[in-house]
């Protein structure tokens, strides 16, 4: 029995589907939810800070010493240069300014990411090493969107969308002359890397050999899988470090650091 008409009335039913799984799987992709944040905080600046005071510079990658860095927005103005940092993100937020890592929890299910101010700072020190001016006018601004919440106390650097206009404004003595200005735009243009696909790709590839590199290779005495360091959340060790297997729950074997 030939099966190819049945076949193809089907795809003419439902050809739809598939672009529509497409895109819903590309909705829920980090690229995308990293996307639209950027979009959300660009069109905020724009929105809310006077054009003639404030020069913005998106999507700007550097090269460094060993590889590239990515600044998600740059803001240049007479008040001194704003590096900010977004982040889409949900859930609970819990962090300090000087952990390593930062921890996202939805209901139960805890991640950790990796502390934006320390990721920030790079972009700082990036910035410092090719401008004619003081690290003191260069500011660091996290921003976090989407349906996030801070559940620890945070510098007021590290903001939501509203805050990070409100923060940016509260810094009003000029420091930079408009000759700077100037100065600090043009070296920023003439030194990025040609925006487009092939200069995120490399970047990514950066990225990704970085977080290679860090990965531990302490294997789990129980099973042999890698183990990673978490922190324990009670009891009479709680706050400390410990190695615990990255198949958790399946096993749960820890090893004290020492």
């Amino acid at each position: 029995m030939d099966v190819t008409p049945i076949i193809n009335q089907l795809f003419s039913m439902f050809w739809y589907v598939i672009p529509l799984a497409i895109l819903a799987g590309l909705f829920k992709s980090p690229w995308f939810k990293g996307v639209l944040g950027e979009f959300q905080v660009n069109l905020l600046l724009k929105l809310f800070l006077p054009k003639d005071k404030y020069f913005l510079i998106k999507n700007v990658t550097l090269p460094t010493e060993d590889g590239t860095t990515q600044i998600d927005h740059i803001l240049v103005s007479k008040y001194g240069v704003f590096v900010i940092e977004t982040k889409n993100m949900k859930g609970w937020i819990f962090a300090s300014s000087n952990q390593k890592q930062w921890t996202q929890r939805i209901f139960k299910h805890s991640s950790k990411l990796q502390n934006p101010i320390h990721q920030n700072y790079k972009h700082i020190k990036t910035l410092e090493s090719c401008l004619s001016i003081p690290l003191e006018s260069i500011f660091s601004v996290i921003v976090f969107i989407g349906d996030s919440t801070f559940k620890t106390d945070m510098p007021r650097n590290v903001t939501y969308a509203g805050g990070c206009i409100k923060y940016i404004k509260s810094i009003h003595t000029e420091i930079l002359s408009q000759n700077q200005v100037h100065d600090v735009i043009s070296t920023i243009q003439n030194g990025r890397l040609q925006p487009g696909m092939k200069t995120n790709r490399d970047h990514v590839t950066h990225v990704k050999q970085i977080v290679s590199s860090k990965k531990s290779d302490k294997i789990c005495p129980k099973c042999g899988s890698g183990m990673i360091i978490r922190e324990s959340k009670r009891g009479a060790n709680a706050g400390k470090n410990f190695w615990g297997c990255s198949t958790f729950p399946r096993c749960r074997a820890v090893v004290k650091i020492t």
